[in-house]
């Protein structure tokens, strides 16, 4: 599993070129791309095709050839392999096989949108694409919204605006966001702003390449005295400590945050139920 550059071709490491140059065949999505980087670096290994309408037919032929001693990579056209990209079908059957899979790591979007972003990074949760229809996407982002997580998602440039608006009428329209673009390019952008600012900037855009998008996780709304339950107290601690907090910092944060004393915080994450 070999990850590749999401921009600036430098970013390929040693290593991947060599395991790339020394496999039999190396699998792609779109073969004419991965030539084109195959070709920027002088290797001639072969390509092949292995994408979500082939994935299923091709598995089997492609475990043959691993038993008999082949060895493959997959690459992704960008970045980090099954990160929003076929492949997975492949690597199951292989563990189930009991074949050797093995990670080249190297360039994710993911990783390095939420290094530049500014917003806590963790604990996040990678939702790759939107769905393009809006009613499956609405619900996407319902059971999204749900979560006291920092978010990541990929949109497309044919559906910025749309889909900009729909995280702001879903997620909040005042949660913070950073719209990031070009990744690792010479003109690498990034806006920030609420949700509602990212949509309204993207309805006066001209959309180029494809967008990541890091929505930082919801305020966290101050519980009734008595009402906060443990994931309440989970969550504001794990958001506090996000933000840089130490411990004991976090832990007064989080109990201000949900209305309740330190010794009740405590008493609510150590409960066996809110483990």
């Amino acid at each position: 599993m070999v990850a590749t550059p999401i921009g600036n071709l430098s970013d390929l490491s040693p290593r991947a070129r060599e395991v790339l140059a020394g496999v039999r065949l190396v699998l792609a999505e779109d073969t004419r791309h991965v030539r084109k980087l195959l070709n920027h670096f002088g290797i001639t290994t072969a390509a092949g095709a292995l994408h979500e309408h082939n994935e299923t037919r091709e598995v089997p032929r492609l475990l043959a050839g691993l038993r008999d001693g082949a060895e493959f990579a997959l690459v992704s056209d960008a970045g980090t392999p099954l990160l929003a990209d076929p492949g997975y079908r492949l690597v199951r059957a292989c563990r189930e096989a009991g074949i050797e899979v093995v990670a080249v790591p190297g360039p994710s979007a993911v990783a390095a949108a939420l290094s530049v972003a500014g917003l806590p990074p963790v604990p996040f949760t990678f939702a790759g694409f939107l769905p393009p229809r809006s009613g499956a996407r609405a619900a996407a982002l319902a059971t999204l919204a749900a979560l006291p997580h920092t978010l990541v998602l990929f949109l497309s440039p044919h559906r910025l605006r749309a889909e900009l608006e729909a995280c702001a009428a879903t997620l909040g329209e005042q949660r913070e966001g950073a719209l990031l673009a070009e990744l690792t390019k010479v003109h690498e952008r990034c806006e920030r702003g609420s949700l509602e600012t990212l949509a309204a900037w993207a309805a006066a855009a001209v959309p180029r390449g494809e967008y990541t998008l890091v929505v930082g996780p919801p305020a966290v709304a101050p519980a009734a005295r008595g009402a906060a339950t443990p994931e309440d107290a989970r969550a504001a601690v794990a958001a506090a400590l996000a933000r840089g907090l130490d411990l004991a910092a976090a832990r007064r944060e989080a109990a201000r945050e949900i209305g309740v004393t330190r010794r009740e915080l405590y008493a609510l994450t150590v409960r066996p139920d809110a483990r």
